[in-house]
């Protein structure tokens, strides 16, 4: 059965709060105390994974507890083509996709981790990167390849089937959608399984389902597509 792969994202903001542990909750913890800790470790922590183990999620969702204490850092991953210069006034340095890094981009990530590290005020900045590898694996420079293994380095778990379950039946719950087993086994099986793009999905489907007044079924989920 050909499945349908949706090019999007959650629908709400990344969090930690939305972030299902499962496979992944000790590094969820250890990126949660550290967020919330003024008295920050420096030293710096690297994820690896497949695309759908949630490294992003997990990136953005630190970036965000430091904008809400009023902090500001330095973001770097492969769609930024002109990386800027270190910048003093960040609280932490992240790095995302460090896989894909092209050879400028590797450099401003090289000299950022340099700078987080040894910054002028003697206050070391904290790096977290991530990538679809593990660091002694990476097609990078060696002396950005040796500093991203060196810290904590954790390897994310895509959830499995029943795991996916539980998160969509959660979210349904949550939002006092009732969720049949048939609608989501349709969902499963005919849409990418990557859990940011069935969450976008229940989102589409919650809204449909209240502007139609019907009860989220397959053959809502078919009329929504034949919709769109």
């Amino acid at each position: 059965m050909k499945q349908i792969a949706l090019d999007i994202g959650l629908a709400s903001s990344p969090s930690f709060a939305n972030f299902f542990g499962g496979p992944n909750e000790v590094v969820l913890r250890h990126l949660e105390l550290w967020a919330g800790n003024s008295l920050r470790s420096p030293v710096p922590t690297y994820l690896w994974g497949d695309t759908a183990s949630g490294k992003t999620h997990l990136l953005r969702a630190v970036k965000e507890v430091l904008c809400e204490q009023g902090a500001s850092c330095g973001w770097l991953d492969a769609g930024v083509r002109e990386p800027p210069e270190f910048n003093e006034s960040w609280a932490a340095v992240i790095l995302d996709d460090c896989h894909l890094y092209t050879a400028l981009q590797q450099q401003a990530a090289f000299n950022w981790f340099v700078n987080a590290l040894n910054a002028p005020d003697g206050k070391p900045r904290w790096v977290l990167a991530a990538g679809q590898l593990p660091p002694a694996d990476l097609a990078l420079r060696e002396d950005l390849r040796t500093r991203l293994g060196w810290g904590h380095v954790f390897a994310l778990q895509a959830l499995n089937e029943t795991e996916r379950r539980a998160v969509l039946r959660k979210e349904a719950d949550a939002r006092g959608v009732f969720l049949s087993d048939e609608a989501m086994d349709f969902m499963l099986t005919r849409f990418s399984r990557d859990l940011g793009s069935l969450m976008q999905l229940l989102d589409q489907l919650d809204a449909y389902a209240l502007q139609t007044q019907r009860a989220i079924t397959i053959p809502l989920i078919k009329s929504m597509l034949e919709n769109q």
